[in-house]
């Protein structure tokens, strides 16, 4: 039982696959941390805005609130 799972983990397609979860992951982490730390404070200087949650816009009554994607 042992043998089977150790050929199965081996094999190509499942480390290569748990490869790309880390870096999925990791890279994640960094675009999350250069929106975070770098584009919104700038985006916050030029409005004068740090907080972009109450930013929205109205089309036929269906309210867009755009500010909660930018924060």
């Amino acid at each position: 039982m042992i043998q089977g799972y150790r050929e199965f983990i081996t094999r190509g397609n499942v480390i290569d696959l748990a490869v790309a979860v880390v870096i999925g992951a990791a890279f994640t982490g960094l675009v999350n941390s250069v929106v975070e730390d770098l584009l919104t404070p700038i985006i916050a200087a030029i409005i004068g805005e740090p907080d972009f949650s109450a930013l929205s816009f109205t089309v036929n009554g269906s309210v867009f609130t755009y500010g909660n994607f930018i924060n």
